[in-house]
């Protein structure tokens, strides 16, 4: 058994709804994220279906010449029905503890599951990449490394990648996005000027 899943954080959002758009920036960086796997080989593209993570998945698929799917288990992780104003505090406590569960949300428990569950769907000798959120994006690192938490997650930006390698003998998790490489290799391309 062998695969890599590229996880990617989708780009600048105006905002947190299932429906938020991306920024004018988001916008510009999704095309940039685009170029950044012109080196990758991909042979599959997985999203979530909330529409920052399809208009980050639409450029990459443009010039894969791919199509890409829609899985709504790629879903932004919902911590509670209600608007916490300590709200960090909560999500801090939900990494620390992965079975606390809030009204009306889902445990980091119950999020990882559903979220592994994509990556063992996937076939074997398969290189998909898996548009995603912040939070689900860390607690599906933490299915392969149980050190990654809510540091890592405050950590991440907007947007970016993780290369995880998975084989019988484990997985092996490496962050890839480096946005500073790939503006001074495209510093002559008027597109990202």
């Amino acid at each position: 058994m062998e695969k890599v899943i590229y996880i990617v954080r989708h780009c600048s959002a105006e905002g947190q709804s299932p429906h938020a758009d991306l920024t004018a920036e988001g916008i510009v960086q999704a095309e940039k994220l685009a170029a950044f796997f012109d080196e990758v080989e991909v042979d599959r593209i997985v999203t979530s279906p909330f529409v920052r993570a399809r208009m980050t998945a639409e450029p990459l698929a443009e010039r894969k010449g791919l199509y890409f799917e829609e899985d709504s288990r790629l879903a932004e992780r919902t911590l509670s029905s209600y608007d916490f104003e300590d709200w960090l505090l909560k999500l801090e406590d939900s990494f620390l503890d992965v079975h606390l569960k809030y009204e009306g949300g889902e445990s980091s428990h119950e999020a990882m599951e559903r979220v592994c569950n994509v990556v063992e769907e996937l076939p074997d000798g398969s290189k998909t990449v898996l548009v995603t959120h912040g939070n689900l994006m860390t607690l599906l690192l933490r299915c392969y490394d149980e050190h990654v938490g809510f540091a890592e997650w405050q950590a991440l930006t907007n947007p970016d990648v993780y290369r995880v390698h998975v084989t019988e003998a484990g997985a092996n998790v490496e962050r890839i996005w480096r946005e500073e490489l790939l503006e001074e290799s495209h510093s002559s391309d008027h597109v990202f000027e």
